[in-house]
């Protein structure tokens, strides 16, 4: 062998063992096992560099590049945080698959454009076992690289995982009013990132805005009343999502709900009347009675909260003691209205008042014909809108989304 051949095959050797800790240093996550793949191929001894030949002495052999895998988890890893999106990327090559499986099933992802890349769509769960296997290949024929590594994710407990609660239900029909409401058991430090992954979407399309109520509960609300016939669809994967403060999401969530007949009432505390329009059709006009002095109604929009057909009322469990109090056992069709206590409901005791002065407690009462028949069309989230006092709704007492102009209530978002 001539001196100049001899220092080309110390080059391929020196080549090949640069690839080999390029391997290694690539990144300390990197899956595999170093096999190669490819018919009539052979191993240069302790180099792991496959390549293809005839085995002629005669003949310099071709180098063959291989792919480089690597990913971010390692082999024999533990404690991976479930926030983690697994991710496998590949140098001189391209990928040919990647798996990551579990005892639940496949984690989807997605290939880049490139095929050099691949990410994870979901997060993990927790106190579970992954494999990850990755097929690449690399330009020359029979150049290919697999890995395969297993890493466990951290233990979490009930306690450090924060799980969300929806309103409206799944295929509930609900009024023009109804916000969004996501309810979350553990406080979400972190709310810019649980909103990334909170989305609602409707169709016809409607502009809205996400606004936080408290560290456990946020709110969605379009700009303007929801159009009659809306289809709404409510996504929150925040499932792995770091809450903050140690606590993750726990459980993607997705619910859809239709936007039923727009049904407003609107209550005129002066004249004692409601109107009653549906679809902007004028049904009916009922006479009521609402707050006297010293528990006047408030003023302002409302929403059908909750539905009683029949309902005790005791004044105590809202601070009414004393010669004001009352217990009434068999309150027919009563619609809350604030988590105070304000209702629509039959007052079959005030009939007499009803229509010239007002006589509750703060309540809307009526008779019993005409709250049967509101009763009958109602639906959670109608709307009932009220004038004539000068106690003004609260936004925090019911669903009080649209007692702030929609530009201040935007504010309330936390991007």
């Amino acid at each position: 062998m001539s001196v100049s051949r001899s220092k080309r095959r110390l080059a391929l050797v020196a080549v090949a063992a640069l690839a080999s800790v390029g391997l290694a240093a690539c990144s300390p996550d990197t899956v595999g096992d170093g096999s190669g793949s490819g018919e009539g191929s052979s191993t240069r001894g302790g180099d792991g560099v496959s390549q293809t030949g005839s085995g002629n002495d005669t003949q310099e052999a071709a180098e063959v590049v291989k792919p480089v895998l690597s990913a971010n988890v390692s082999r024999g890893q533990s404690g991976v945080p479930v926030s983690t999106l697994v991710s496998v990327a590949v140098e001189d090559g391209s990928l040919s698959s990647v798996k990551v499986t579990s005892s639940a099933g496949q984690v989807a992802g997605s290939m880049s454009s490139d095929g050099v890349s691949w990410t994870a769509k979901e997060r993990l769960e927790p106190a579970t076992t992954y494999t990850v296997t990755a097929v690449a290949k690399g330009a020359q024929e029979g150049s290919q690289t697999r890995r395969k590594t297993t890493f466990t994710t951290q233990d979490l407990s009930l306690s450090e995982q924060t799980y969300a609660s929806i309103a409206p239900l799944q295929g509930e029909t609900v009024g023009v009013g109804m916000p969004v409401i996501v309810t979350f058991d553990i406080p979400v430090r972190n709310k810019a990132e649980f909103e990334k992954h909170m989305s609602v979407t409707s169709s016809p399309q409607q502009t809205g805005a996400w606004h936080w109520l408290s560290d456990t509960e946020a709110h969605w609300r379009p700009k303007t009343y929801w159009k009659s016939g809306t289809e709404v669809a409510v996504d929150v994967d925040v499932n792995g999502v770091d809450a903050g403060n140690g606590i993750y999401g726990q459980m993607d969530r997705d619910i859809d709900f239709t936007i039923g007949d727009a049904n407003i009432y609107k209550v005129n505390a002066q004249t004692h009347q409601m109107k009653v329009l549906s679809n902007g059709k004028l049904l009916r006009t009922i006479p009521i009675t609402t707050g006297k002095a010293g528990f006047t109604t408030r003023s302002g929009t409302k929403v059908i909260i909750e539905k009683f057909e029949s309902k005790r009322m005791n004044s105590e469990t809202v601070g009414i003691t004393g010669s004001e109090a009352y217990d009434i056992d068999n309150v027919q069709y009563a619609m809350r209205l604030t988590y105070s206590g304000e209702f629509i409901h039959a007052a079959p005791w005030s009939v007499g008042s009803q229509g010239n002065a007002n006589v509750s407690h703060g309540c809307t009462g009526m008779s019993t014909e005409q709250a049967r028949w509101l009763y009958g069309i109602s639906k959670r989230g109608d709307v009932v809108e009220y004038t004539g006092t000068d106690r003004p709704m609260t936004f925090t007492n019911g669903y009080g989304d649209w007692n702030k102009p929609f530009a201040q209530y935007a504010k309330g978002s936390a991007l």
